[in-house]
């Protein structure tokens, strides 16, 4: 082979170096290598030495009478890359890597391997790409008639519905950051062109997405539209094809957005009229409250919150919110962001550690929204009524139960708002009662599924959040594994293709550890929840018992630390235990109840009925169902309509970590993404 390494030759090099060093390098062994060759071309040769030029500009002198084991002659199809990979010669990491790259470059970001579709973002416009003569051009096509593109995986999961007479569904995944809510509004653009009928339904489905996105998305460090939480939206069709109604399920609101809250309070705050701002008792400047001067940054790069309030309030009336409704959810926003700038102070009460309320606007401000008496938020926050063998006893609050009552009733009342807007748009998009059922309607009830959810995530600092959303991306994983990889290699086996197997990781021993087996990491949790003294730093203690000897798990062993790190298909995430047990919980306390219930905002004490009811019938003091209980039962039923449908992937890689527009960071890519295929 030493004679055809000649100048301008492609070629595979292995430079044996470990991509992946310091904190990327898992504590226990990497269930997958994380050395690939890269590729690139010859660029001199004199005698044994050569000289390579990598994919990245990188130089490189290769003897070839020692190093000729660690060069591989490029398949020409790798050379200047394959629309589908399945095509690729090189049909291996390193060939998908580069395939990917090459394609990068050319502003081309689609690509498929088979009928999966991987969108590689290119944090920029690419002009004419999802213009209507495209809509038009992909319509009715087959997989691999036209080039790669978002629409043509949506055009055939309609066509299949429609052929089939089976429900389809498409899965949105990747890494936060990498384009999946994009994705998702773009699929639902062309489902709304493909049905034709421009009715009022189907731009109510387009409508509802500014109003998820302004109070479900944040900013965090790797993605400034973030999606705080995940969604399925299901399309039902008419026998015809047309849209008829969708219904949109929520999954796990995270409440600790990123490194702004959420979206919809900068757009109130820049957005609200100067009549309305008066009437709120609002200032201009997010940085004037206590809730959205977190991070750095209070401003999002290219984003207006002026003109994506008016959005948003357009789709509101759009969709139907009456101005009742309109003025009670903002005036919910306003009193929680006076609520916020409550100060607190430490007192000594009765010779115990205590809390004082200083007396100013916000507290002032934020008992006239709430609908609620000064004395009633300063009691809320300075005591805690506790229920003790079926007496009720009144005991006071240090500083740090306080704090925590206020930040626990700022996220209570956000998520159930959330609840209900989420609600809202299900009724207003469900068209109950526009339809009459179809009786014996073989093609009745079929819909196209489009899921969003949460991509893997690991920070600086992991919470609960956090495990909680690496599993459903390992369910998801699983979903993936089984319905592509495992399918498709036991057919090339079958009918003699050749190919080098790609390495994937089948993760059922990740699932078993975090919520299948026996003394899972999730029941383990539940279990500490509500042991009468359980702690963040037992639950650890309990956690590194049970799980020490795993090779997916590994706990700090100093529990002041509250760290344990597990071992997922997409690398190991180190999770710090403060906070699990009370956000597991998800219990609001009863003064904060107690202040709801009495309230004379009607609107505020209606989005808590449940609870209010619960009390008044005495099931208040069962034991409630954690949040964990509540998550795995959601996904339960998430991948059973998963599996029901037929599906299609789309696979949405995030190129680099700066969010810079054309530039493919190769390791992150493999790691995130080449892997996890």
């Amino acid at each position: 082979m030493a004679a055809q390494l000649g100048v301008g030759e492609f070629i595979w090099y292995d430079t044996g170096d470990d991509q992946f060093q310091g904190e990327d390098r898992p504590l226990k062994q990497s269930l997958v290598s994380s050395v690939v060759p890269i590729g690139g071309q010859i660029t001199d040769r004199k005698g044994r030495i050569i000289e390579f030029k990598d994919d990245h500009g990188k130089k490189h002198r290769i003897d070839v009478g020692t190093d000729l084991g660690k060069v591989k002659i490029m398949h020409p199809s790798s050379v200047k890359g394959v629309a589908d990979m399945i095509l690729l010669g090189d049909l291996n990491e390193s060939g998908i890597l580069r395939n990917l790259h090459v394609r990068y470059k050319q502003n081309t970001i689609y690509t498929y391997t088979g009928t999966i579709l991987v969108a590689v973002n290119p944090y920029k416009i690419i002009p004419g790409l999802y213009e209507q003569n495209q809509i038009e051009a992909y319509t009715n096509k087959r997989i691999g008639e036209r080039p790669p593109h978002v629409f043509a995986i949506t055009d055939n999961a309609y066509t299949g519905m429609m052929r089939n007479k089976m429900s389809q569904c498409v899965v949105v995944s990747g890494e936060s950051g990498s384009g999946k809510t994009e994705s998702t509004k773009l699929m639902l653009q062309y489902l709304a062109a493909a049905s034709g009928q421009h009715s009022a339904i189907e731009q109510q489905i387009l409508e509802s997405n500014p109003i998820l996105e302004a109070f479900g998305n944040a900013r965090t460090l790797r993605n400034d539209n973030s999606s705080r939480f995940g969604k399925y939206i299901d399309i039902q069709f008419t026998p015809s094809g047309q849209i008829e109604c969708a219904r949109i399920d929520e999954y796990l609101l995270e409440k600790s957005p990123g490194e702004r809250n959420f979206h919809i309070f900068y757009m109130m705050l820049s957005g609200i009229s100067s009549e309305t701002r008066q009437k709120l008792g609002l200032k201009t400047s997010a940085s004037e409250y206590s809730m959205t001067k977190v991070g750095a940054n209070l401003k999002v790069e290219g984003w207006n919150d002026r003109e994506e309030f008016s959005k948003v309030a357009a789709a509101m009336r759009i969709l139907n919110f009456k101005e009742n409704e309109y003025s009670r959810i903002f005036e919910l926003l306003a009193a929680l962001l006076h609520y916020s700038n409550i100060q607190l102070q430490e007192a000594v009460i009765e010779n115990n550690d205590g809390t004082a309320v200083k007396n100013n606007s916000a507290l002032e401000h934020a008992a006239r929204l709430l609908g609620a008496t000064t004395e009633t938020l300063k009691l809320q926050l300075t005591q805690q009524t506790l229920s003790l063998r079926g007496e009720t006893v009144k005991s006071i609050s240090n500083i740090s139960k306080a704090r925590d009552t206020l930040d626990a009733f700022i996220k209570g009342v956000y998520g159930r708002l959330f609840s209900w807007i989420v609600d809202k748009l299900r009724q207003v998009n469900s068209a109950v009662g526009k339809s009459k059922k179809r009786k014996n309607d073989p093609f009745g009830g079929k819909s196209i599924g489009l899921l969003d959810i949460f991509g893997f995530e690991k920070f600086e600092k992991n919470s609960f959040e956090q495990l909680c959303i690496n599993f459903a991306n390992e369910k998801l994983q699983q979903f993936f594994v089984h319905h592509i990889f495992k399918l498709e290699q036991e057919e090339y086996t079958r009918e003699g293709i050749k190919w080098d197997k790609i390495a994937f990781v089948d993760n059922q021993n990740i699932l078993d550890l975090i919520a299948m087996k026996p003394m899972n990491l999730f029941a383990l949790i539940d279990e500490e929840a509500f042991y009468p003294r359980g702690t963040d730093i037992t639950l650890l203690e309990k956690l590194r018992s049970k799980h020490q000897g795993s090779r997916l798990f590994a706990a700090s062993t100093n529990s002041r630390d509250q760290l344990f790190t597990v071992i997922h298909f997409a690398g190991d995430v180190t999770y710090n235990t403060g906070g699990f047990l009370e956000k597991n919980r998800d219990t609001f306390h009863a003064d904060s109840l107690s202040l709801v219930e009495n309230s004379n905002n009607k609107f505020l004490a209606f989005l808590f009925k449940s609870e209010i009811r619960a009390k008044s019938s005495g099931s208040g003091n069962k034991r409630p169902k954690t949040l964990l209980k509540q998550f795995t039962k959601s996904m339960d039923e998430l991948m059973k309509t998963l599996t029901a449908c037929e599906p299609f992937f789309v696979r949405c890689i995030k190129p680099n970590e700066t969010k810079a527009a054309m530039v493919f960071d190769r390791q992150l890519v493999h790691r995130n993404e080449v892997k996890v295929h």
